[in-house]
């Protein structure tokens, strides 16, 4: 499964987030919704103005939940 987290600089949810997803050992692509904006408008399509962004196959949530990271594992 490829694991997408959208994300912006100097966020802190977004550093803890990649440190949980390191812990556990899940590969993850980032992408910076700053430099980038088609990912900014499926973002916001998808019904999210906050980062991290994370989807994981049909799975997609924002923010930093250790519960949704633990559950794709």
């Amino acid at each position: 499964m490829t694991v997408i987290i959208y994300s912006k600089p100097a966020c802190v949810q977004c550093s803890a987030t990649y440190r949980a997803f390191e812990r556990l050992g899940i590969n993850y692509r980032v992408i910076d919704i700053s430099q980038d904006s088609q990912a900014l408008s499926f973002v916001t399509q998808l019904g999210y103005r906050q980062v991290p962004v994370i989807v994981a196959g049909d799975l997609h949530w924002a923010g930093f939940r250790p519960d949704m990271i633990t559950r794709i594992q």
